[in-house]
């Protein structure tokens, strides 16, 4: 039976980073918000390799515990097996994923203008007026309450999304964890046809645990037989699996009528690694910064949205996404041939050097930068380009979008 009708100033959908850090940033004001989460714990299911830059302790207070390992070398692996690795001042942390999920809903969960529902799932909204002000009226499976401002950060299969015909292209993702052998100081990256729009990856954990996983857009299961059975690692040695999707493309479209996306559901994530936790965390500082000038001013409109939440968020994150995709987009064309010219390139000292320096896995546009600017690299994209001619429509759809 549903509960009798309350009013809150905000709906946040969805209670893992996104949504509980969001909530965190507006847990000191007077503001009533409700959490809205459809499964029994927070956290779960994992969906995450874990693998996360720095810039996550500039960010937010990163508990020691929260970080597992810390890597200084990637390895990135072509289809024929032959590798290149690249280390620079990233040092990336390996982070325990639910934990930090559960930093910020342990802050926010006690806090008296606070509600959060686990195990309640959203179901619609309705737009009503209310003496003279537009709002929203929630129905989940378990109540109905009337909010000014909803937020989705209900993941890459985003109900609110999809009511305001937001669309994500979505990849299949699945992982395990398992005790094994495989140098604890470097993550992994193995690139191929068969699983194009992404890769194969082995991630140390720390303790001689791994992760090892793999995201496409079809066949995943068989995929993901054939990269374990390629490197000598049998499946019924896992600790654990995990599964789900990750989006794949750009930034969405995310500001709408008394409504904003934040996280997988506005697709603020990487192309190039399918990893969008920092990008989330500096999209909830603007979504955030967003909702307090909408209760101060009392208009939530699309316009006062855009232009505090979806623009900025456009002008920082949205622009080093396209890169992200821009280099996804090539990545998809190469074959055996073609990584290894593209390795051939990277090994000079030159560019090897470039990546020291200006190497950056969450915002590479400084990089790219430098990198097109020489010679050999821009040699090998003019012929890469003409061998596919087809290419320019995409960067070009990218470039616009």
């Amino acid at each position: 039976m549903d509960r009798e009708i309350d009013n809150f100033d905000i709906c946040i959908v969805g209670a893992s980073i996104a949504g509980n850090y969001l909530c965190y940033l507006l847990s000191n004001t007077n503001l009533n918000i409700i959490v809205i989460e459809e499964h029994e714990q927070v956290g779960f299911p994992l969906q995450c390799a874990g693998i996360v830059s720095q810039k996550l302790s500039k960010l937010i207070d990163l508990p020691k515990e929260i970080v597992l390992n810390r890597v200084n070398i990637a390895r990135i692996v072509a289809p024929g097996g032959r590798f290149i690795k690249l280390s620079g001042k990233e040092k990336p942390y390996i982070i325990d994923r639910t934990a930090l999920d559960f930093f910020f809903y342990n802050k926010v969960r006690k806090r008296k203008n606070i509600q959060i529902y686990l195990g309640e799932k959203f179901k619609s909204y309705k737009r009503i007026k209310e003496k003279n002000q537009k709002l929203l009226l929630i129905q989940t499976s378990k109540q109905t309450f009337k909010v000014k401002v909803l937020v989705g950060c209900d993941g890459p299969l985003s109900p609110i999304a999809k009511s305001l015909n937001v669309k994500n292209k979505n990849l299949f993702a699945t992982q395990i964890r398992i005790s094994t052998n495989f140098d604890e100081n470097e993550a992994v990256m193995y690139f191929n046809p068969r699983w194009k729009e992404l890769f194969g990856w082995i991630v140390p954990e720390g303790n001689s645990i791994f992760r090892i996983g793999m995201a496409c857009s079809y066949d995943l299961a068989k995929n993901f037989r054939f990269f374990l059975k390629k490197n000598k690692i049998d499946i019924n040695d896992k600790i654990d699996q995990q599964g789900g999707l990750i989006p794949y493309g750009i930034m969405n479209k995310i500001a709408f009528n008394n409504i904003l996306l934040l996280g997988d559901s506005g697709c603020q994530v990487k192309a190039t690694t399918g990893g969008g936790i920092i990008n989330l965390l500096t999209a909830a500082h603007y979504a955030a910064d967003c909702i307090r000038t909408c209760i101060k001013t009392n208009n939530f409109s699309k316009k006062i949205i855009k232009k505090h939440y979806e623009k900025p968020c456009q002008l920082t994150i949205g622009k080093e996404l396209k890169i992200h995709y821009l280099i996804r987009v090539i990545l998809e064309r190469l074959d055996n041939k073609g990584f290894k010219k593209l390795f051939e390139i990277i090994k000079s000292n030159k560019i090897g050097k470039i990546i020291n320096i200006y190497g950056d896995m969450d915002f590479p546009k400084s990089f790219i930068f430098k990198f097109i600017k020489n010679p050999t690299v821009i040699f090998f994209l003019v012929r890469f380009i003409l061998k596919n001619p087809d290419i320019f429509v995409e960067l070009f759809r990218i470039v616009t979008k």
